[in-house]
């Protein structure tokens, strides 16, 4: 099967053509406006989405080799995301799929960035055994999930507040990093030294996170810091950095770890796009081979939002016989599982 994946759930647009589950193409228009507005917003990127579908679109058929004619399914991003950007691309796949008379299958995003694991390219061949958990980590989302042998999927803990990649780029914000945040306090905490500061850890029983109270600590930590010397921040940039990055990545480990412990799971992945932050993926491996895991993380190029997983993602529910509705409308919050 030839299978075209659209992706248009926040700033990004993407187009992927799969054959199967091999990726032939993935194609991705960024946006670069909402950088002088220090996030996305979301007007902007609707139009932006309205402006590069159609070319996205075409230049991942053309380097795939693939004509629309051979198409046999279009999955397209139902949400979670932006209304205006997911009407976009739920509107061009639904044309598209009446237009060439092929079936439709619409992919929430979350569970897409799992399926990412089942993606096959010259660089990607591994993958988890079922079932297995999954760390799932991105700007609006933190999730621990059960992906089981028929691959229906079951939240075992969530975030009760922000996510993880929210705290990061607020963290990066207060400090007056670059937008977007997660990546540059990343590159900075090379540099720095991870135990240099401290900040509050959350007390959440079970499996859930919480990071608004890291976030509270992070901006009374500086505003203490600066009444004292308003040059801290710079002098102390790169230790800031590695600390809350530390810190993070610490709270993230340790419910995985107790998830895995109580679940007896050893297969175990990490998806989304947090999940290309370095030390999340050091802690990772480190804790897999301190706890005998076998550790699963996709290729960079599938952990930020793409269309390759949202082809795959679709494919495989085609494939469990799975047919969307031309009338399914697009949802803004992750529907519960």
């Amino acid at each position: 099967m030839y299978i075209l994946g659209i992706e248009t759930s926040c700033d990004d647009t993407s187009a992927a053509v799969l054959h199967d589950n091999r990726v032939l193409s993935n194609v991705i228009a960024g946006q670069e406006v909402h950088r002088l507005y220090g996030g996305v917003v979301p007007e902007l990127a609707s139009r932006a989405h309205q402006q590069h579908i159609v070319p996205v679109v075409d230049a991942a058929l053309k380097q795939a080799k693939v004509t629309k004619n051979q198409l046999s399914l279009i999955a397209y991003t139902r949400g979670p995301g932006l209304l205006g950007s997911l009407l976009v691309g739920s509107a061009f796949a639904k044309a598209l799929s009446l237009g060439l008379d092929v079936p439709l299958v619409d992919v929430d995003h979350m569970e897409a960035h799992i399926f990412a694991h089942f993606l096959v390219d010259e660089l990607q061949n591994k993958q988890p055994g079922l079932p297995f958990l999954c760390l799932t980590v991105s700007g609006g989302h933190t999730q621990i999930v059960r992906v089981e042998k028929d691959h229906s999927m079951h939240i075992v803990g969530r975030t009760i507040d922000d996510a993880a990649g929210e705290a990061f780029d607020k963290a990066a914000k207060i400090m007056g990093l670059p937008y977007p945040g997660g990546p540059e306090i990343d590159r900075l905490a090379q540099e720095g030294n991870p135990g240099a500061f401290q900040f509050a850890e959350p007390r959440i029983p079970g499996y859930d996170y919480s990071f608004s109270g890291l976030k509270t600590s992070i901006l009374y930590f500086l505003r203490d810091q600066l009444k004292a010397d308003e040059s801290f921040i710079e002098k102390n940039k790169a230790d800031l950095c590695a600390s809350i990055q530390r810190t993070i990545v610490d709270i993230l480990m340790k419910k995985l770890i107790m998830a895995v412990r109580d679940t007896g799971i050893r297969q175990v992945a990490l998806a989304g796009g947090v999940s290309a932050n370095s030390a999340l993926r050091k802690a990772l491996f480190e804790a897999g081979e301190k706890e005998d895991w076998d550790v699963f993380v996709p290729r960079i190029a599938y952990t930020t939002d793409n269309a390759a997983m949202i082809a795959v993602a679709g494919y495989m529910k085609y494939l469990a016989g799975y047919r969307s509705s031309l009338e399914l409308a697009p949802y803004t919050r992750q529907q519960a599982t």
